[in-house]
């Protein structure tokens, strides 16, 4: 199931306060992204976030999908606490209404050399496009089942990082990206980049859980991070976008 965000001129896969399931382009659009050479800090990133969207003749609200590094993880309660301070410039962007929030993000946890803050890592928007084809991005996902309980009572095998437990982490959050691309009636072969984040090896389940299902069709970009949240071990994103950029 998947909601029109109009003022942005995308849809979205409603999830939680913090961020959305995946957004996807509405016709005559398409999804750009840009990526920052070098790590912003929250407040001065918005900023030039806000400038890059003007300057391209896109209102605020065409704010579309993020992808933050933290310095390292979060506790539940530490994590609700980043995200209620997180939104408050979505709000001031008319992006983010009190409730539901449209936008896709991704926040990891660089293992070796961490930033110092949270920080942008990159950005994407909408703006206007010829092309047919759809653009998305989905929103980052570890291997947490949805849910109200805490991550420890839903997190697919628990504190277990033996192979098998990473094999079936890997499986599990390589469903929850179909199944979200499938809202939007697409899939792997769909999808121009797929990003994973773990420092654990998954080479043991790569070409089974992963290439096979058509996930690694254009490769695979490894990022040695950690999830958000304590205990997480696996993540993934994907995306279909023709527009790149670094800043």
């Amino acid at each position: 199931m998947t909601s029109d965000f109009p003022a942005g001129n995308y849809r979205f896969i409603p999830a939680v306060f913090q961020y959305s399931g995946g957004v996807a382009a509405n016709p005559g659009y398409e999804i750009e992204r840009a990526r920052f050479d070098k790590g912003v800090p929250l407040a001065e990133g918005f900023a030039q976030i806000a400038k890059y969207i003007q300057a391209a003749g896109r209102p605020l609200t065409s704010f579309c999908a993020c992808e933050l590094r933290s310095p390292a993880a979060f506790t539940d309660e530490g994590f609700r606490n980043f995200n209620l301070h997180y939104v408050k410039t979505l709000a001031e962007w008319g992006v983010y209404d009190g409730k539901t929030n449209p936008v896709a993000r991704s926040n990891v946890c660089p293992e070796i050399d961490p930033p110092a803050e949270p920080t942008f890592y990159a950005f994407s928007f909408t703006r206007p496009s010829q092309s047919a084809t759809s653009s998305f991005v989905i929103a980052g996902s570890g291997e947490s089942q949805e849910g109200n309980a805490s991550y420890a009572e839903r997190t697919v095998r628990y504190r277990d990082i033996s192979p098998e437990g990473i094999a079936e982490k890997v499986r599990y959050v390589a469903g929850v990206m179909e199944r979200r691309m499938g809202a939007f009636g697409l899939s792997w072969k769909d999808a121009t980049e797929v990003q994973t984040y773990t420092i654990h090896d998954f080479h043991h389940v790569f070409a089974d859980a992963l290439v096979r299902r058509g996930a690694a069709r254009s490769g695979l970009t490894w990022h040695f991070a950690r999830p958000p949240v304590i205990d997480l071990e696996y993540e993934m994103d994907c995306r279909r976008v023709m527009r790149e950029t670094v800043i």
